[in-house]
């Protein structure tokens, strides 16, 4: 069955729209399972299997104003430093325009470009089983195991908090301690629970804006098997959607990344288009509130 290039019921004009969704089909830099450039049309394929109506927070997806502006002209011939040029120069625009950017990845390195973007006072919340702190890897500076790097030279490690973490290099694992980078390893998560760890954060962040990005690989392959580099003992998708609810008033953006079609039967990419739409809802109803 065909179905329509866009993410479903993301019909509202974009002048009109809140929340912009946009592919970054890239993944030039992976080194194990290459395939995360498929992703942001696999995503959104995978979203026209549910229904329009959520029976979790109660709304209708059509209701909410969200834009699908389609994948970037970018393709894995450019360099890593020129996808993440684009990445950021798109994202500003969505900023310039009071958008909510939604990036669909693609590899990790994607979220370079978007944070970029945003102001160095930014809180970046991390979901993911690696560091990614490495300051090069394979020759290359903007590789997808050096993104949370790269972000800390933007926004201080100060502003950095990662969920899920279960893989490091020693070297990186003991820079990242050194500089005080702020991890909560999986232990973390299952001994305290991971309702009193975004407390914790909650706590210390109170109502600044935070962008959130969810490497697909945090969750257990059991859940996410169509991903780069799985690792097990991961995350359950319950515990990102215990996450999001008590956030959700600070997200002034996020993206998903890393998912990789080709090992799996569309059951990653289901996962990762129902969090999008989860999330964007959660972020929808904590505004109305408001209005």
């Amino acid at each position: 069955m065909d179905f329509p290039s866009y993410f479903a019921d993301a019909e509202t004009d974009f002048r009109e729209a809140l929340f912009v969704l946009f592919g970054i089909p890239y993944d030039r830099t992976v080194s194990f399972r290459s395939g995360a450039k498929e992703a942001p049309d696999s995503i959104r394929e995978a979203s026209w299997n549910f229904e329009a109506f959520d029976i979790l927070n109660g709304l209708n997806f059509k209701d909410i104003p969200v834009h699908d502006y389609g994948n970037l002209p970018i393709n894995n011939n450019d360099k890593p430093e020129e996808m993440v040029k684009k990445t950021r120069k798109f994202t500003e625009y969505l900023l310039k325009n009071n958008k909510i950017p939604i990036g669909i990845g693609g590899e990790h390195s994607t979220t370079i470009g978007i944070v970029s973007a945003f102001p160095k006072d930014t809180v970046v919340i991390v979901f993911d089983a690696h560091l990614d702190f490495r300051d090069k890897y394979q020759d290359e500076l903007y590789n997808h195991a050096c993104v949370i790097r790269r972000l800390s030279e933007h926004i201080g490690v100060e502003n950095i908090f990662i969920i899920g973490v279960r893989s490091a290099d020693q070297l990186e694992f003991e820079e990242a301690t050194k500089k005080k980078l702020r991890f909560y390893d999986i232990l973390d998560v299952y001994n305290r629970g991971i309702e009193g760890i975004i407390e914790e954060i909650k706590r210390e962040i109170e109502d600044r804006d935070v962008y959130l990005t969810i490497d697909i690989d945090v969750f257990d392959p059991a859940y996410a098997p169509g991903t780069g580099t799985p690792e097990p003992f991961g995350l359950k998708p319950f515990d990102i959607i215990k996450s999001i609810d008590p956030i959700n008033s600070n997200i002034i953006g996020l993206d998903i990344v890393e998912v990789c079609p080709p090992f799996d039967h569309g059951e990653t990419s289901i996962l990762a288009a129902k969090l999008i739409r989860y999330i964007i809802e959660s972020i929808w109803l904590e505004k109305k509130k408001k209005d």
